[in-house]
């Protein structure tokens, strides 16, 4: 017999009993394939929660993220000003569009994209004659960026923002969500969400004539005809029925999942909070926080191990941890691209780790990865159970 727990997982799928109805009722009614009643209603009641007027439920947050940029007129050989502190799938579209990235680095207030730079670079990409095409904001680990400067500064230059906010679901900026402020916002229902729809994301705009025509591209852009017409190149992004079916039980359930994950968060600050060189990911005062993720750095002076052993400390320990996103300034298939800045999301990820987050942990566990964290400090790890 075993004496080893369970793994931690760092975020996982949490049902709330109420989605087995939803797609009971997708299969009694034979709406399998993509679109159907659910679709339409999951859209409706998503852009209600968020604030947007409309919404197009899609098969990923990368679709949406891809048509958001085609939307807003990225062209190959265009340049995109993007966040440099965030995974790469906020940066792949725009390499699908035949489009460059360009890195603007991050703020310690939020840990997203710093307001200041970004004004840097459009006001030199203006004075060179050439400005971007687009500007991509990602909301990081469940926080908004500071949007009114980012909103201002794309508005004065002319270039259409676009919010990642895959991250940041239940978020808020001055009391609205993030995503909703940009010529159009995108989500993801990726497994380990605040919600999921196991794969899928949305794409939301007040502006109906874009969300209609990214529904079309996401229909392989049939044109209105009894044949098959078609007058551009479209693409299969459309959320399945059954999938939407289970998102409008998650949308349900979306402030308690919030709740949940702050408290997540709270129990590792005050259980820690004696524990020298812990420093968590601040929560800015512009809104609230969703905590996706619990997320801190790792002074070693002071903490006596660095980021990388605390880590695996907890590896040993079957309990999952990730280093903060490496910035894609940093990453070799961008390499030599213009980055304003960089040294703040460089430090974040040297020394950043992301702790289990998720909004099922039961009390048991989040002791055991805080005794784990502390029996760290000082650089000695406990040893790993044995099995028997």
């Amino acid at each position: 017999m075993s004496d080893v727990p369970p793994r931690i997982h760092l975020s996982t799928p949490h049902m709330s009993g109420r989605e087995q109805a939803y797609v009971a009722d997708a299969f009694a009614s034979n709406w399998i394939a993509p679109l159907g009643p659910h679709v339409d209603a999951f859209e409706a009641e998503f852009a209600r929660t968020v604030g947007s007027r409309h919404a197009a439920a899609l098969s990923s947050g990368t679709a949406a993220l891809h048509l958001a940029l085609q939307l807003a007129g990225v062209r190959p050989g265009d340049e995109v000003l993007v966040s440099s502190l965030t995974f790469s799938a906020s940066v792949n579209p725009i390499a699908y569009l035949g489009a460059r990235p360009a890195f603007i680095d991050s703020e310690a207030r939020s840990w997203n994209m710093d307001p200041a730079l970004l004004e840097q670079a459009l006001e030199d990409r203006a004075r060179a004659g050439r400005l971007p095409a687009a500007v991509v904001v990602v909301h990081l680990y469940g926080q908004s960026a500071d949007l009114h400067p980012i909103v201002d500064a794309c508005a004065r230059h002319g270039v259409p923002l676009v919010e990642d906010a895959a991250e940041a679901l239940g978020a808020t900026y001055h009391g609205r969500a993030p995503g909703t402020f940009g010529q159009s916002g995108i989500f993801s229902f990726n497994g380990n969400k605040v919600i999921t729809t196991s794969g899928g994301g949305m794409l939301v705009s007040d502006d109906d004539v874009l969300v209609a025509h990214a529904r079309k591209l996401a229909t392989q852009a049939r044109d209105p005809a009894p044949h098959y017409e078609h007058s551009e190149i479209g693409y299969n992004y459309r959320l399945s029925n059954v999938l939407a079916a289970i998102g409008r039980a998650q949308l349900e359930v979306l402030e308690e999942r919030v709740l949940a994950r702050r408290a997540v968060f709270e129990f590792y600050r005050q259980a820690l909070a004696d524990v020298p060189g812990l420093r968590w990911m601040p929560e800015a005062p512009w809104g609230r926080h969703s905590r996706w993720l619990t997320c801190l750095t790792v002074d070693p002076a002071e903490f006596g191990a660095d980021r990388e052993a605390l880590r695996l400390a907890l590896e040993a320990h079957g309990i999952e941890a990730r280093p903060v996103w490496k910035p894609m300034h940093l990453q070799p298939v961008f390499a030599g691209l213009p980055t304003w800045g960089g040294e703040v999301a460089r430090g974040l990820f040297e020394h950043g780790l992301c702790l289990p987050s998720g909004s099922n942990l039961a009390s048991s566990e989040l002791e055991r990865v805080a005794r784990v964290i502390r029996a760290t400090a000082g650089g000695a790890a406990p040893a790993r159970r044995q099995v028997a």
